[in-house]
Parts: C-alpha cells; sequence; structure tokens
C-alpha cells in the first residue's frame, strides 16, 4: 500500500477544503455575524495541516486501485471530521455526533439533518451546510485530479473510486481533461440556476445556497419548509434543474462537442424521463382519483407533483409540500421506489442509479430467455454496446451490498423504537442521499430524535451510498487489511 501518496493526496484535500471554508468566513462578513470567525480559525488549520501533509512529494505517486478506494474513502471521513468543527466552535450545533451527521450529510449530498429549526442558524453556517453540497456533488478529488500531476492509471483509480456508476469512462484522452470538462459543465450549470432564480426575484443569498444545493443533488434548504414559501416559478425552475442535474453529464459532454445523434441515443437518460414522466402521471391520477389537495387547481398540484418526483429520484430531498399528510398511500410506495432507483451514472444524484437497474432488468430477461433457449448465446447490450461479464458481476455486487447494508441498518435503526416505516425510509434515505422519508423522518422532521448509535448507521449509510459502497466496503474485507500492511511491498 502506498500510504505516503495516500497522506499527499489528503494534503491536497485539506488545503482545497480550507480554502472552501473561506466563503462561509466571507459570507459572515458580510452580515456581520461574530461566528463566521470560527470559520476563518478552521480554514487556517485546515490548510495548515494540508500544506504540512505535502511538503514532501512521494517519489512514487502511482495509485493502484487499492489506494484509490482507501484516499477516496478517507479523504470524506477526513473531510467530514474538519468540516463539523465550525458548527462545534460557534456553538450552533454543540454536539459533536450531531455536528458530523450535518456535516456527512452535507458532502455526502444527503440534505437529512438534525435541525429542528434551521433558520436560527447564521447566515456563514447556512451558507457552509448548502456548499458543502456543491463540494461533494461532483467530489473534492475529482476537482483535485485537475490539479496533482500523477502516473499511470492513477487519476482513472481515483475517479472510478469516487465518481457514480458502474462504470466511468474517459469523456477527453487524458483524465485531468475529462475532471475539468465536468467541473466546467457543473459550474456552468450552477451559475446558469442562479441566474434564474434571482431573475425571479429570490433574494441573492437564497439563491446562492439554492442553486448549489441542487446542483450537488443535496436539498439542505435554509427554511423550515423547505422551498414551499417560494414562488411557483422558483419552484418550477429548481424543479427542473434538479432534473437536469441528474443527467449523465457525458451527455451534456456530447451536445457541446454537438455530437447530437450519440447524446440523443444515451439510453439511460431516456430511461430517465420516461420514469419521471410515468411517476409523475401515476401519483396526478392517484391524487385526481382520491380527490387530494381539493382546494388546488390542477396547474398546482401538476408543480407539486413533478417538483416531488424530481426531487426524490435525483435524491435532491427539497421539499414543497407535506406530501406523506396530502397524497395518498399509493403515492407513498411511488416515491420509495425513486429513492430505489435514483438518477443518472455520471450525475450528482444518489441511489442505485438508472443504469443498474436497466442492466438488471435486462439480465432478469437474459435469464428468462435462457430457459427456452439454453445453447443460444444472448448479450446483454448497453448504449448499443455488449456489456462485459465484470460489469455484470459489479452491478450485482452491489446491489446485493446495497440490500444487506440497507436490512443491516434497519436493523439496527428499529432499536429507537420507531416504527418499521420510519426505520426504512430513514436507512433508505441515507444509503440513497436523499434525505427525507417517511413519519418520524417525514420531509417535515429532523433526525434529533434518533440515537447516537442510529446517528452513527446512517453516517455511514451516507458516506456509503455516495461512494457507492465499494470504496468503504473494502475495509471490512481482512485480505485488504493483510495486504496493505504487508511488508512485501509499499505499493
Amino acid at each position: 500500500m502506498n500510504f505516503k501518496a495516500i497522506i499527499h493526496v489528503l494534503g491536497f484535500v485539506l488545503l482545497i477544503e480550507g480554502a472552501f471554508m473561506l466563503f462561509p468566513f466571507i459570507v459572515g462578513l458580510i452580515y456581520g455575524e461574530p461566528g463566521g470567525i470560527s470559520f476563518l480559525i478552521m480554514a487556517l488549520i485546515t490548510m495548515a495541516t494540508g500544506g504540512a501533509l505535502i511538503l514532501r512529494r512521494p517519489k512514487n505517486m502511482t495509485f493502484f486501485a487499492r489506494e484509490g478506494f482507501t484516499v477516496t474513502a478517507l479523504s470524506w471521513i477526513v473531510m467530514s471530521l474538519f468540516g463539523c468543527v465550525p458548527f462545534i466552535m460557534n456553538g450552533e450545533i454543540p454536539a459533536f455526533t450531531d455536528a458530523l451527521f450535518e456535516t456527512v450529510s452535507g458532502f455526502s449530498t444527503t440534505g437529512a439533518s438534525i435541525l429542528d429549526d434551521v433558520e436560527a442558524l447564521s447566515h456563514a453556517s447556512l451558507f457552509w451546510r448548502s456548499f458543502t453540497h456543491w463540494i461533494g456533488g461532483m467530489g473534492v478529488l475529482v476537482f483535485i485530479l485537475a490539479l496533482i500531476p500523477m502516473t499511470g492509471g492513477t487519476h482513472m483509480n481515483i475517479m472510478r473510486a469516487e465518481s457514480p456508476g458502474p462504470t466511468v469512462d474517459k469523456l477527453l484522452p487524458k483524465v485531468r481533461q475529462t475532471a475539468l470538462a465536468l467541473y466546467s459543465i457543473y459550474t456552468a450549470l450552477t451559475v446558469l440556476e442562479f441566474i434564474f432564480l434571482a431573475v425571479g426575484g429570490m433574494p441573492i443569498f437564497d439563491a446562492v445556497t439554492t442553486a448549489v444545493g441542487t446542483a450537488g443533488t443535496g436539498g439542505f434548504g435554509i427554511k423550515g419548509d423547505s422551498m414551499a414559501s417560494y414562488s411557483p416559478y422558483i419552484q418550477w425552475v429548481v424543479a427542473v434543474f434538479m432534473m437536469l442535474f441528474g443527467i449523465n453529464f457525458s451527455c451534456y459532454f456530447l451536445l457541446i462537442m454537438r455530437r447530437f445523434s450519440a447524446a440523443f441515443r444515451f439510453e439511460e437518460v431516456r430511461h430517465y424521463f420516461i420514469i419521471i414522466l410515468s411517476a409523475t402521471a401515476l401519483i396526478m391520477i392517484a391524487i385526481i382519483a382520491n380527490n387530494a389537495m381539493p382546494d388546488m387547481s390542477f396547474g398546482d398540484k401538476l408543480r407539486h407533483v413533478y417538483f416531488q418526483v424530481c426531487s426524490m429520484i435525483t435524491t435532491t430531498g427539497f421539499s414543497t409540500l407535506d406530501y406523506e399528510a396530502l397524497w395518498p398511500p399509493f403515492t407513498h410506495v411511488i416515491i420509495i421506489m425513486l429513492m430505489f432507483c435514483g438518477a443518472c451514472a455520471g450525475s450528482t444524484g444518489g441511489g442505485i442509479k438508472v443504469s443498474r437497474i436497466t442492466t438488471l432488468l435486462k439480465t432478469i430477461k437474459k435469464q428468462g430467455a435462457m430457459f427456452f433457449h439454453p445453447n443460444r448465446v444472448m448479450l446483454i447490450k448497453s448504449e448499443g454496446k455488449p456489456v462485459s461479464h465484470e460489469t455484470i458481476r459489479s452491478i450485482n455486487v452491489f446491489f446485493m451490498s446495497y440490500m444487506v447494508i440497507l436490512a443491516v441498518s434497519v436493523l439496527i435503526v428499529s432499536l429507537n423504537g420507531f416504527s418499521f416505516t420510519t426505520s426504512f425510509t430513514a436507512v433508505l434515505s441515507g444509503l440513497s442521499n436523499i434525505g427525507p422519508g417517511l413519519e418520524a423522518a417525514g420531509p417535515t422532521e429532523s433526525f434529533s430524535a434518533f440515537s447516537d448509535l442510529s446517528k452513527y448507521v446512517l453516517i455511514f449509510d451516507m458516506i456509503a451510498g455516495r461512494l457507492e459502497i465499494f470504496p468503504i466496503l473494502i475495509f471490512f474485507i481482512p485480505e485488504f487489511w493483510k495486504r496493505a500492511f504487508s511488508f512485501k511491498t509499499h505499493v
């Protein structure tokens, strides 16, 4: 295990995080909030620590898959530990477990909160909560890939470990160019949403925090009612951009390069839109059939339904109303299905991902056909190309690992004494990086009533869900530790 290279990269992670902490400090200065100084102090400490770790560049900066997984998992843990300290220092979230939960929820783009009164926070803290979504959305390591010169397949091993989806492809010949292209698209979409929100009369601070929160598909609101108090125009803008950030960013790259035919052939994106339209239609039919929200016009009902569908499938977690109380039970099942599904691979959304769901369904179809044609050679294709056996196996292992973690986590969280629905949807929302669930974990509730044990389980789930399980899972494999501390090699 190349520990020196791992520590070197962690130093860069802390340098970047420390620099990002200066933004909430500036916000605190603008609003004259003394609590903002905690972000300056922690920014200096974080950058000093990072600087100390990169003083000596290792001669060997090569990363294999095990180093890529290790540095990715450690980066997210270290970022969360340093990122939660300002909340403790300024006294706004004094308990370490709660501060860590809030920060992990931010970086993992989950949006679950332990705060009962979010509007009591300072502007500096509100900005940091939302900004952690933007940092975690595309991934800080993807950002660093454009900065640190490495050798061989190092870049790709790190990018595979942090990027969402069953496969990761280079958009350009060099991974550093790909990382830069992804962040350029990500930033451009964020700025575009901010402009639309500001044009609609949204206050500048609200527009900034909402834009960065939507970009990371995080869902930390700065108001107690999330997005309910904003105008219909604002809600439509946020809903559309949630949907846009759930699309595979490779599709945007192809559109920018004017490869329109290739962009429109994206099978996963087509299925993504079909799911959104189908879920919206089914929920609308259920609402009308049950005469739910009778005082609303058809247009208002459609806006709220489309907003919540986009919020759930992209795992953003914003809400415009208490759908659990106002909608019939049938719609709750659809919401849970959307929570499982998630957005596209290569987006900032969480969940299992549409591409994995599609491949799993194709695998089932193939196995069914094999009963009638046992000697026939059948290939599973995606985007017109055969899916490798390795990819199919990886998807199967991911799905089984996801379900095992879900089951064990629900078992532990159920010790709180909450209902099964609360425990199940709380864990599901954490593992799929959504935020709100149902009942005591619903859109109008917080996670403050959960025990510290449950919060740590959910912290694990949020990180595992954001990193797509494998970078965290390897720490539980004995073979990893044997190889990590083997004296035969340090590479």
